[in-house]
């Protein structure tokens, strides 16, 4: 794999959606460097850490999740570091499994995941569904450059998320 593949996706609905971010690139190239500067450098509610399936079993490529929202609580912190973690794990494994990363090429690889858990999120198993679909939806974005450019023009005038609707704004 050459260069970086950068994706995005965000799943789910309410408190206990989830949105990441993807980098995937060589070890020894950009990503590499980024990876290890992220690790090395934990700043206050924000720990990056190596994501795995199981104790002692990092997921391959080695994905370091980075979190996005600070560590408010105690039930935030285990739903970042539990439910959050297992599912972006599992959603990395998931697109090795369905062929989306180059199985051939994983020890030469480092995924960075920057992943949003909201403070407010409540729900164990959607927390781990929805981070397992978005790091795969992530990762497969990354993978086919996607969103292709057609579906940017197609919603470049009424942007919308979760938070935000512009097609309820008055445009007079």
């Amino acid at each position: 794999m050459e260069g970086l593949q950068i994706g995005e996706a965000f799943v789910g609905v309410g408190e206990n959606a989830a949105h990441v971010n993807t980098v995937l690139g060589d070890r020894l190239g950009p990503a590499g460097v980024a990876w290890v500067s992220a690790l090395a450098s934990p700043s206050v509610g924000h720990t990056p850490f190596v994501a795995v399936l199981a104790p002692g079993v990092a997921v391959k490529p080695l994905t370091l999740f980075v979190n996005k929202a600070p560590i408010g609580s105690e039930r935030h912190g285990n739903l970042t570091w539990g439910a959050a973690q297992a599912g972006v794990a599992a959603g990395v494994a998931d697109a090795v499994a369905d062929g989306l990363l180059p199985a051939g090429e994983l020890d030469q690889l480092v995924l960075i995941a920057a992943v949003w858990v909201s403070p407010a999120a409540s729900d164990d198993e959607a927390v781990f569904v929805n981070n397992r679909v978005a790091a795969r939806g992530a990762v497969a974005n990354g993978a086919s450059g996607g969103p292709g450019l057609d579906e940017v023009m197609a919603v470049r005038e009424y942007p919308h998320n979760p938070f935000f609707d512009s097609r309820n704004v008055d445009r007079k």
